[in-house]
């Protein structure tokens, strides 16, 4: 089949002139904004060595950058790991078969989804500090709090892959004597999350930007120590520049692992799957997540064990 969108037509050689010449004034008036701010900065003397030099002196990188983006990045990988954990819980609880369980799984993820972020941190932030829990209450504040609302994203991730798989899956599970819980956690579950790993990897990047919202709360992370130094050597559009760059290169990272990833699981998971040597022990060759070749190796495992 093309691999063409058929939900309208593909534009025709006048509409291609006209989408490049929208893209070409588009881009001219980008670039006259831009060039409008800068001319205004260097009027108001933004542009002056004296205010970009303390920026990158070795103090400023050992007592403030540098700190700062190692509580970033601190609290994102706790974070990342609760909210992996988490949203697997609630995203097997929205997939049982208990109504309750599922009802109950569904209650808390759309809560705290819908709880903005911040005000999470703020409720948990007042709460530790207030019964002395931890040694470190903004840390914990914002690390529970990303684990709260990217556990209830990752869970809608592990619902949403499930539920894309084909209905044989199951059913080839179920027919060699698999309970339903079983063919979740040994069939479906692996497959789902092989298909979103991208996704997953994606929102490593939200977790990382939602961070920096814990300077709201004293957490001492990049943002906050920028514009700790910024206010002491009076340059804070220097300092929040350069820990705008920092974020900007780290996202930009995880994003092209985002991609690579998703370009590397298609190749691999384009073709069937084959039956390696031995019965019970299938090679996945280049099986499609979802495929009927998987659902055949599934097949031959089950009967195996």
């Amino acid at each position: 089949m093309s691999q063409k969108s058929v939900l309208f037509d593909a534009p025709g050689p006048r509409a291609r002139r006209w989408i490049a010449l929208g893209n070409v004034v588009g881009a001219l008036v980008v670039l006259g904004i831009a060039a409008l701010v800068v001319a205004e900065l260097a009027r108001k003397g933004q542009f002056a060595a004296s205010l970009w030099e303390p920026v990158f002196t070795s103090s400023a990188w050992q007592n403030y950058f540098i700190p700062g983006l190692q509580n970033t990045l601190r609290a994102a990988a706790f974070a990342v790991v609760g909210a992996v954990v988490f949203g697997l819980v609630l995203g097997s609880g929205r997939l049982a078969r208990s109504r309750t369980v599922r009802g109950i799984s569904g209650v808390v993820v759309e809560f705290f989804r819908a709880v903005p972020v911040l005000l999470m941190m703020i409720f948990f932030w007042l709460l530790f500090g207030y019964n002395k829990i931890g040694e470190e209450p903004a840390f914990l504040a914002v690390v529970v709090a990303l684990i709260l609302y990217n556990g209830s994203v990752i869970a809608e991730l592990v619902r949403a892959g499930v539920g894309n798989l084909p209905k044989g899956q199951s059913e080839a599970g179920l027919a060699v004597g698999l309970t339903g819980g079983q063919v979740l956690r040994s069939i479906q579950l692996p497959q789902a999350l092989i298909a979103m790993l991208p996704a997953l990897v994606s929102q490593l990047v939200v977790v990382l930007k939602d961070t920096a919202l814990g300077q709201i709360i004293t957490y001492d992370e990049l943002l906050r120590a920028a514009q700790i130094f910024g206010n002491g050597h009076s340059n804070n559009l220097q300092t929040l520049t350069v820990a705008a760059v920092i974020f900007i290169v780290i996202n930009w990272a995880l994003t092209a692992v985002a991609r690579w990833l998703s370009r590397y699981l298609s190749g691999r998971t384009s073709g069937t799957t084959a039956a390696g040597p031995g019965i019970g022990n299938p090679t996945v060759v280049a099986g499609r997540p979802g495929g009927p070749g998987n659902a055949i190796a599934a097949t031959g495992d089950a009967t195996a064990s």
